[in-house]
């Protein structure tokens, strides 16, 4: 047990959110080069010769410059087994960021310091306070003209809800950036000749109380000023406590530039000594704690072609207690089978590494030969219970799927039934049409882009799509026939793909007056399976 146990409390596992372009997967990148996993970042925009992100694997990410799916990165620093899960900043795909998070034991927020807290920054906090999870800030872009820190601060505070802690002070920002001030051990960190994609640079620490040391490296006036925020900074903000911050109420905030590679590894370091090893999870049997009980895991994401060559799915399982070896008997609770997991693998985004063993905290990969869905649970075969389900979405914008080729029906049927199973897209259709008429329902509007370029480029299916202007649907709940229904004009029956009823509305008053035209009637904004 004991070798189980440090093996375990190794495990650190967090989800890296924030707004399109704060640079989070910059910030990630430098991660990896501090834990020895890639030896050059890669760039997320530029040229298209430029070097792509190591954690956009898929196609369209290369090209558009932005993070689509959830990506999956393993390294170790610092004693520690460190599990990241990049996270789409793209609003479009909050969807696949919620069901990340819901694996995660914690999460960096990456907020750019030109421009505060922003929109999708607020809806991905949200889901993070939901779980009470540990949130750890990192406030980037310092080398480039930056809000006032008090200011940032404040923005946090008020627009989050979250009292902060900043662990360093910025002396400066843009081109007057001089370092920070390390709050614990009363330190000026300056770095001069840092490299854009490398971690070489030289880094002094200079003593606070040495004076004449300080005001030579950053001058007079930084320094008086530096003084007088300092004073600021102690009277008014929230001490630093662990307990606090490992409940989801108090952030942990430190200053620096993920470019640059500026505060990168002072973060990194602070981070994996405040952050929790994997925590008991919630399921129907009550908490299932990570060190006690034996093998159990959840599928919180199911990604089709990985492998363009053997046309594979993969099913993304987070560990929650126990130890996986190779060849051992797991249950699938939700079909009741006993049997391995097929091709275990650590992934590093794209890449693939077989695995004999994995412990709680971990994520795995699994093939998938189409028994698993989102929020599956797997156990020992001792056990049987279900962690928590993961909810779903309702789609906001709604479109008509046609093929363009009608002699590839059964490549177009495979293939959107597949992309449908990842929970990037819903797919409905007519009551009792067959896949006739199919209707995507998506959160955002660039998945209909993705739906559509993943279907030419890994199913060699043309589609055409029109959009439709339903903008609201409700899952039927109670014993009501659908067909006899009294709707309204701009109504819509159809049926998700396990035949469950739904309406589709354009207006939301309609939603009400259905309500109230049929007794006993009712209506949900979500999935319960």
């Amino acid at each position: 047990m004991s070798e189980l146990r440090e093996e375990i409390e190794k495990r650190r596992t967090f989800a890296i959110i924030s707004h399109p372009d704060a640079g989070k997967t910059t910030l990630t990148e430098k991660f990896l080069l501090y834990g020895g996993a890639i030896n050059l970042a890669g760039s997320v925009k530029g040229k298209a010769t430029a070097r792509h992100a190591v954690s956009d694997w898929m196609e369209i990410e290369k090209q558009r410059g932005i993070s689509v799916t959830s990506s999956v990165l393993q390294f170790s620093y610092g004693g520690c087994c460190i599990n990241i899960l990049d996270t789409p900043g793209h609003q479009d795909f909050s969807e696949d960021t919620y069901r990340t998070l819901m694996a995660a034991d914690s999460a960096v927020m990456v907020i750019d310091a030109s421009k505060g807290v922003e929109a999708q920054t607020k809806k991905l906090f949200k889901v993070c306070t939901l779980r009470h999870i540990p949130i750890f800030t990192f406030i980037n872009k310092m080398d480039r003209d930056a809000m006032d820190t008090f200011a940032l601060l404040d923005d946090i505070e008020k627009n989050l809800g979250i009292e902060t802690c900043p662990m360093n002070w910025p002396i400066g920002s843009g081109k007057a950036f001089k370092g920070v001030y390390d709050r614990q051990n009363q330190e000026i960190l300056t770095y001069d000749g840092t490299e854009k994609g490398t971690k070489e640079g030289t880094e002094s620490r200079i003593p606070f109380d040495d004076e004449a040391a300080v005001e030579q490296k950053i001058g007079k006036d930084a320094l008086e000023n530096l003084k007088d925020e300092i004073d600021l900074m102690d009277g008014a903000s929230a001490e630093f406590d662990l307990d606090t911050v490992r409940a989801g109420q108090l952030t942990p905030v430190f200053f620096g530039s993920a470019l640059m590679n500026f505060g990168v590894e002072t973060f990194l370091t602070h981070f994996l000594e405040m952050a929790l090893p994997p925590t008991p999870r919630v399921s129907d049997k009550g908490e299932i704690d990570p060190v006690e009980n034996a093998f159990s895991a959840f599928v919180f994401k199911i990604q089709a072609n990985m492998n363009k060559a053997h046309r594979d799915r993969i099913a993304f399982m987070r560990i929650c207690s126990g130890k996986y070896v190779s060849d051992m008997d797991v249950r699938h609770v939700q079909s009741g089978r006993t049997g391995r997991l097929q091709q275990p693998q650590q992934l590093m985004a794209s890449d693939r590494k077989v695995i004999q063993e994995a412990y709680a905290g971990d994520i795995i990969g699994v093939f998938d030969p189409g028994l698993y869905s989102i929020g599956d649970t797997l156990c020992d075969p001792s056990y049987s219970f279900r962690y928590e389900g993961i909810p779903t979405f309702a789609p906001e914008h709604f479109a008509r799927v046609r093929q363009v080729d009608t002699m590839k029906r059964d490549q177009f049927v495979k293939g959107i039934t597949q992309i449908a199973q990842e929970g990037a897209i819903q797919i409905f259709k007519e009551l009792g049409s067959g896949m006739e008429e199919i209707i995507a329902g998506v959160v955002g509007m660039l998945q209909l882009d993705v739906l559509k370029f993943r279907l030419e480029s890994e199913y060699n299916v043309e589609i055409r799509l029109d959009v439709l202007p339903y903008e609201h649907i409700r899952w039927i709940r109670s014993n009501a026939d659908v067909r006899k229904i009294t709707g309204t004009t701009d109504m819509k029956r159809v049926e998700d793909m396990k035949g469950n009823p739904l309406l589709l509305f354009i207006n939301p008053w309609s939603v009400q007056m259905v309500l109230e035209r049929n007794e006993g009637l009712v209506l949900e904004e979500f999935s319960r399976d």
